[in-house]
């Protein structure tokens, strides 16, 4: 996958669980997870963006295992979301298959660049 459309994606990602998360209810509990969903669902974008000039391979790690950590984390909000009973249906589980697929995206990228790092033999 090229870069631009990594970082595509990853946008596309944040603009649709911050437009799920405006059919969300008002109750104090779903408020707190729309806030923190919102927050950590926008951050790999930036943060691929950050890594994308990085200064180092080590620095390219480092921003990307902070953007993983984010994507983790919304996997784990838009599960809360579904179990709770918050939103049902297409919309969210196409988001939580989507969130696994840039983990694993993620994933691969930062065990490749750590194996670029090892000597060789």
């Amino acid at each position: 996958m090229k870069q631009q459309e990594l970082e595509d994606r990853l946008i596309r990602f944040g603009v649709n669980v911050v437009q799920l998360m405006k059919r969300m209810p008002g109750s104090a509990a779903s408020v707190n997870l729309v806030n923190q969903l919102v927050r950590s669902a926008t951050a790999p974008a930036l943060l691929y963006a950050e890594a994308c000039a990085a200064e180092s391979l080590q620095d390219f790690i480092h921003k990307m295992s902070v953007g993983l950590k984010e994507l983790r984390e919304s996997r784990t909000s838009l599960r809360l979301v579904l179990m709770n009973g918050y939103i049902i249906g297409q919309a969210i589980e196409s988001l939580i298959d989507e969130s696994d697929q840039l983990v694993r995206i993620f994933g691969k990228s930062i065990n490749t660049c750590r194996n670029r790092l090892k000597p060789s033999n």
